[in-house]
């Protein structure tokens, strides 16, 4: 059910960037105004994600879930009615961002982890993970061609309808009340001291830092690889199944990954992850621009596009535990966010000042390359006083 729900709402999340050129076409807000809401979108998803792991931590994870899927729906169906950049700010860059954060990976991977063993986390979140990338494969088609054919106004109904379909996993998902439960000990000192003692960890930093490279790379493509595939002068259809392809590749990538956190210390299936993005994106640079080099790219893309997450999460949880694993992993999303927010906002400046994505492309490989080699300082193992598990 946890991966359902990430289906419905990582799918339409994922997608969002195929919105952005009937969106100027209709409203004339220009790339640099939408990119900037789409940006501020991206840093609030991951804000959420701390305060909804926190909330889930203390309450539970159903009702931080359905007032969550309330929002996004609340967001989606009104973003239509908006014609300034701050109305845009207001729909896409708050409320469907605060809605699909709160729907996101630190609750649902937090509510798992402490259902089930610690020798199948590694497997569950790979499984969860890829549910959200079987998300984006079916939903970016789909809205591409709803786009077509309705509109991108009623393109966002009709995604807003689909993400009500979500509050009946939430009750299957959550109404299980005999399930196994895994045991998580509360560490001395509770919340507050956990966070704290994370907070100065080198190791929780640099995975941070690793993650921030992470999100500046998927928020940049994926609002921006549909405009590139157009300055190729290819249709949007290239764009659309790039998208779902990347979505398809990762479901493979993310079961791979969820597999390797059992086999492999966690910093070095993460090294190859982003060491492997930078040779990929050399390659695409010097490769002709046709549709089959964009399939291709988000093919290899795709097999750690999110798949990051599930040896990201493991790393968390072997340094302190899973008893605060949803607070602690959220403020790990939210440093991947924060470079998420850059990624968005910087690639619609850097094409308002020089018409292409030249620069961002090789911005993205000198990050990709940092972010290899900060996670190999990471010392995997446990802390023992603040182990939860």
């Amino acid at each position: 059910m946890a991966a359902s729900i990430l289906m419905i709402t990582m799918g339409t999340r994922q997608s969002m960037g195929l919105y952005v050129g009937p969106l100027n076409t209709d409203t004339g807000l220009g790339i640099v105004s939408i990119s900037l809401a789409m940006a501020i979108g991206q840093f609030v998803w991951g804000a959420a994600q701390p305060i909804a792991g926190a909330f889930a931590d203390k309450y539970g994870p159903r009702p931080v879930l359905l007032y969550g899927l309330l929002i996004l729906v609340l967001g989606t169906a009104v973003t239509p009615f908006v014609s300034s950049q701050m109305g845009l700010i207001l729909t896409m860059g708050l409320l469907t961002a605060i809605g699909s954060g709160a729907c996101s990976f630190s609750v649902l991977l937090g509510a798992a982890a402490q259902r089930m063993p610690a020798t199948a986390r590694g497997a569950a979140s790979g499984i969860i993970n890829a549910g959200g990338s079987f998300g984006q494969f079916v939903f970016a088609p789909i809205i591409g061609k709803l786009i077509q054919w309705v509109g991108w106004m009623g393109t966002m109904w009709s995604m807003a309808a689909v993400a009500l379909l979500a509050i009946p996993l939430l009750n299957r998902l959550t109404s299980d009340t005999h399930a196994p439960t895994a045991v998580a000990t509360t560490p001395e000192g509770g919340l507050k001291k956990v966070v704290s003692d994370a907070m100065r960890n080198p190791s929780y930093l640099l995975l941070h830092l690793g993650f921030f490279t992470c999100g500046f790379h998927i928020a940049f493509l994926v609002t921006h690889l549909p405009t590139e595939v157009g300055l190729c002068g290819l249709s949007p259809t290239v764009a659309s199944w790039s998208l779902a392809l990347i979505g398809l590749a990762n479901i493979v990538g993310s079961l791979i990954a969820g597999s390797c956190v059992n086999l492999y210390r966690s910093k070095y299936v993460l090294a190859v992850m982003y060491g492997s993005r930078a040779v990929l994106i050399a390659l695409y640079l010097v490769a002709p621009k046709t549709e089959w080099t964009f399939y291709a790219f988000a093919v290899g893309l795709g097999l750690t596009w999110l798949a990051t997450v599930p040896p990201t999460a493991a790393l968390v949880g072997k340094l302190f535990g899973i008893r605060y694993l949803a607070t602690l992993f959220g403020l790990t999303l939210l440093s991947h966010q924060i470079g998420g927010f850059l990624g968005a906002y910087l690639g619609g400046l850097v094409f308002d000042a020089q018409g292409d994505y030249h620069w961002m492309w090789w911005a993205d490989i000198a990050l990709s390359a940092m972010a290899a080699l900060v996670n190999l300082p990471i010392k995997e193992a446990p802390i023992q006083k603040l182990q939860a598990a």
